[in-house]
């Protein structure tokens, strides 16, 4: 299972309010599709700098905590995107397998003008634009990243 996909699960149980302890934390986990061992995720929990306090295991405080998951889009692009495609007011980017979700998460992060949302599926993202202009300055921003 892709460790930032996880980490992005974890944080996002976290976001929910405070986690009592590592097998609740488990449960959560495997309630999005994480099936993760306890030394996997106290791995997890050190390298994303979750504190525990009283109530529980808390999301990370301060400066960067909201993008301990994943690494910057454009490394992400370099190294899994394998094509990009327009369609209209719409964007086919294909990546390498298992990968679309990471790139896709990190695509919405930046919060793009000209980028409604993306759907990703294992190897594919659907990114919705508002129209062909828009599309065609997102492949170029995307392709700039592949060179």
């Amino acid at each position: 299972m892709n460790k930032a996909l996880r980490q992005r699960a974890v944080l996002e149980a976290l976001k929910e309010g405070p986690v009592a302890n590592q097998e609740d934390l488990q449960r959560a986990l495997r309630k999005r599709g994480f099936k993760v061992g306890q030394a996997t995720l106290s791995r997890d929990i050190r390298d994303m700098n979750v504190s525990k306090a009283a109530a529980g295991y808390t999301l990370p405080q301060g400066e960067g905590a909201a993008g301990l998951a994943l690494p910057p889009v454009q490394r992400l692009v370099r190294e899994f995107v394998l094509d990009v495609r327009p369609a209209q007011n719409l964007l086919v980017v294909k990546t390498i397998i298992g990968s679309a979700q990471p790139v896709a998460a990190a695509l919405d992060e930046q919060e793009w003008e000209g980028v409604v949302g993306t759907i990703a599926g294992d190897d594919t993202i659907l990114i919705v634009c508002p129209d062909k202009d828009a599309a065609r300055k997102v492949a170029v921003r995307i392709g700039e990243m592949l060179s």
